[in-house]
């Protein structure tokens, strides 16, 4: 059995990667962490803390500061020489009580016998060497060291030439490269890098204090590939076997190599007890595969994998999870679900990046599941049940110094039980756009951004779209100043497929009249002229608080915006939507994700921005204030929202600082003076507990969607034991959202995890109103145990990667 680390310069391992609850409410204290000069070391400075802030940690390598100090065996001389590449050249050097000689070729040594050449040394009662051969034998407490082990033993005879040795009774050795020992009845050393130990043991435990251990009819080590293979072997923890096999193979360094990593045992609801063993194979340098067959105790045997791979012109990763037959009714557990008992179910995720020329290449994203219950049932987390569509997409990139551009296709597949195939997008084949900015004079840029898409959807209208938007802009600035002007001018123009007329679209005006229209111009159009002007200061002085210099900063910012009003409610809506007011759309242009609607604009935003900076340039705390005040009614709007003649937007303030190492905090909160209404509202505070401990607390609330309460910890009892636990409440489902709590030891040579985990099934974060007849989701619990032997290889676990996407700071 042995884990291994993952593929360097390949891409992560990872599945799902679900971003929806992460970018849903953003906060600073994301980013604050980046700004760390110094984040601080472990214990034993092997490996760095994750710095305050950051939303996902890298996973901890083993690291053996937790074995007993100085803990190699009693002879090792810390002073001899590491180079073996000195033996041809250097002088052997001997020490004895008493020394014999006939011929000065043959020397027989008693007492306190010593020899050392370059890295090699030995120690022993007695021996008998010949200079001419280098062989030797030697007898009596026989000690024997190099640059990567140490070895004693009764009896030791070899050839130092040839570095072959035989040593028999009472053999303990020791791999100093890889904290690996163990006892035999009788080592042999082949060569410099090959030895074979008979009836031994191993483990990367302290020496004598063996938690675990392998136990084996002969153990043979290979430094040239770094892999020990063990015959007839079994493995056993506190003197308790537990696992036997004919052959094991395991590393004798943190090189990646193939074979078993950690099995994982867990249990759910949805797919009843499951255990899966992964088998890593390293295939080549730049590519490799991992195969993990699993058993589901309700649903059946499955097999998942991945299998990475890195040239130098293209690189990519295909993963996927193949049931061939699922035993298992879903009507068992809700009525109302799929039947998918006797079916093949499957997920799969192919991404590439092919280099095909300079500047041009093509990436390909592509993601599908057999049905819309795969995650819900084999989902053991709320970011895969909650996924609600899958993207796809293969796209011909290019770029310069001054443009880029795309030509391809996206699409989306709906993987939500409880919603119906009309909640996917439109799919956009094909797809091409072309951006540009080239720089002129001093000051100024002269560019273009450009769309044309085709758009398919079933029951729903269709047709195809272009939309030009070429400006010229500015950027006149100084040491505390700036001014940046825009002119812009956007043309879209549609093709409506046949049919169009059996669509219509809505507008609710400013009295709150609804009227809908039928679509009637199968070649609709929109223009108008877009000018911005964004200008700001930047003042410094010197500031003291709580006794220490910092740079503050004030920066006062105007941006003025204006758009004329057009009347766009003949145009269909194929991938715009309305987006939420946060802070960075006080500067933006438009209020609109697409290309469908751009609104209406006389508006002018107000800003300041204060900030303190300590002697390393670290922002140690920054603030900022703002508001749109609008100077004509907000007329463009999506069906079914109102439009508006609202004085001013919502009063934006932001509050992030991290005054020390310890702790981080950050708030933001959108109030709306005129619905008088509290619109959003975060607020995150971290607190760093020692050096592998960390305290979160968070709230979260959106009007109208959500209201969240967020506690979880990391809490180190002692040097080896840790306490883990979250828990995410929903004010407006009165219910918790999800909670988790374990325990995990970590040892000299162990690490143990033990985790629960309570949460929601088809969380979608908008529970506040159900549809008549739809069932509020339901729970399930999982509980994970992972036990990883160290130094058996490097392996991030199910557990820690769940953990690690939870768990704000966990390492």
């Amino acid at each position: 059995m042995k884990p291994t680390p993952p593929l360097r310069h390949l891409p992560p391992r990872r599945l799902l990667a679900i971003a929806a609850s992460a970018a849903l409410l953003s906060s600073p204290a994301v980013y604050a962490g980046s700004q760390n000069k110094k984040p601080k070391a472990s214990l034993d400075g092997s490996e760095v803390v994750c710095p305050l802030g950051t939303f996902i940690c890298a996973p901890r390598p083993d690291n053996f500061a937790l074995c007993r100090p100085n803990g190699q065996l009693e002879f090792y001389d810390p002073f001899l020489s590491k180079d073996s590449s000195l033996r041809q050249t250097a002088k052997t050097y001997v020490w004895a009580d008493h020394v014999q000689s006939p011929d000065q070729t043959i020397y027989h040594l008693t007492g306190h016998v010593k020899t050392i050449r370059a890295d090699q040394e030995l120690h022993a009662d007695v021996a008998d060497y010949n200079s001419d051969t280098s062989d030797y034998d030697a007898r009596g407490n026989v000690h024997y060291q190099e640059y990567n082990q140490l070895v004693s033993a009764d009896h030791v005879v070899g050839n130092t030439d040839n570095s072959t040795t035989l040593a028999t009774g009472n053999v303990r050795f020791q791999m100093l490269d890889s904290h690996g020992n163990g006892t035999a009845v009788r080592g042999q050393q082949f060569d410099a890098n090959r030895s074979r130990y008979s009836v031994a043991t191993y483990s990367t435990c302290d020496i004598g204090r063996h938690i675990w251990e392998i136990r084996a009819k002969k153990i043979d080590t290979d430094q040239n590939t770094g892999r020990g293979i063990a015959h007839d072997a079994t493995m056993s923890m506190y003197g308790v076997p537990f696992f036997y096999t004919p052959y094991m193979s395991f590393p004798l360094n943190n090189d990646r190599q193939s074979g078993f990593l950690y099995p994982y045992f867990e249990h759910t609801g949805e797919a009843g007890y499951q255990f899966r063993i992964p088998y890593y194979f390293n295939l080549a340098p730049n590519y490799d595969l991992t195969l993990t067959p699993r058993y589901y105790s309700l649903r059946g045997s499955m097999l998942s994998g991945e299998a990475r791979y890195l040239f130098p012109q293209t690189k990519g990763t295909f993963d996927f999870e193949f049931l061939p037959n699922d035993l298992y009714n879903d009507q068992k557990i809700t009525p109302t679900s799929f039947d998918t008992q006797g079916t093949q179910r499957y997920l799969f995720r192919f991404t590439n990046s092919t280099t095909l020329w300079k500047g041009w290449w093509l990436s390909t994203d592509i993601m599908r599941a057999s049905d819309q219950n795969y995650l819900h049932d084999f989902g053991d987390d709320i970011f895969n049940i909650s996924t609600a569509l899958l993207y796809s997409s293969i796209y011909l990139n290019g770029s310069g110094n001054w443009w880029s551009a795309q030509v391809g296709g996206d699409m989306w597949q709906n993987v939500d039980p409880a919603e119906s195939n009309a909640v996917e997008p439109y799919k956009r084949l094909p797809r091409a756009t072309f951006n540009m900015d080239i720089p002129f004079w001093r000051w100024y840029d002269i560019g273009l951004t450009s769309e044309a898409d085709s758009f398919h959807k079933s029951e729903a209208v269709e047709g195809s779209r272009l939309d030009l938007y070429p400006y010229i802009d500015a950027d006149f600035q100084g040491p505390w100043w700036f001014i940046r002007p825009k002119v812009a001018y956007r043309y879209t123009t549609y093709s409506l497929d046949s049919g169009y007329r059996n669509y219509s679209t809505s507008y609710t005006s400013l009295s709150g009249v609804t009227t809908i229209t039928p679509f009637t111009d199968a070649n609709p159009s929109r223009s108008l002229p877009i000018v911005s002007l964004d200008q700001g200061l930047i003042f410094d002085r010197v500031a003291s608080m709580f006794g220490t210099d910092y740079t503050q900063t004030l920066e006062p910012r105007l941006y003025y915006l204006y758009a004329p009003y057009r009347n766009q409610t003949n145009l269909p809506l194929f991938d715009t939507n309305l987006m939420a007011f946060d802070d960075w759309m006080l500067f933006a242009p438009n209020q609109f994700s697409g290309a469908d609607r751009q609104m209406n604009a006389n508006n002018l935003t107000a800003a300041v921005t204060t900030r303190l900076l300590d002697d390393g340039g670290v922002e140690r705390l920054s603030a900022t204030f703002g508001q749109i005040r609008y100077f004509t009614p907000q007329l463009v709007q999506t069906p079914g929202t109102q439009a508006t003649d609202w004085s001013g937007s919502d009063y934006v303030a932001e509050l992030s600082s991290q005054l020390n190492d310890q702790w981080t905090m950050s708030t933001e909160y959108l109030w709306n003076p005129n619905t008088r209404k509290t619109e959003l509202g975060t607020f995150t505070v971290q607190r760093r507990l020692g050096f592998d401990g960390v305290l979160n607390f968070s709230y979260r609330f959106r009007q109208n969607l959500l209201e969240q309460y967020d506690i979880s910890a990391v809490y180190p009892l002692t040097a080896r034991w840790r306490l883990i636990g979250d828990w995410t409440y929903s004010v407006m489902d009165k219910r918790t959202v999800e909670a988790v709590a374990g325990v995990q030891y970590e040892g000299c040579c162990v690490k143990m995890s033990v985790v629960a985990r309570r949460y929601v099934t088809g969380y979608d974060g908008v529970i506040s109103t159900l549809p008549a007849g739809q069932i509020a989701p339901g729970s399930d619990t999982a509980v994970m145990f992972e036990l990883e032997f160290k130094g058996m290889g490097a392996f991030s676990g199910q557990t820690d990667s769940i953990l690690r996407r939870d768990i704000l700071g966990y390492q």
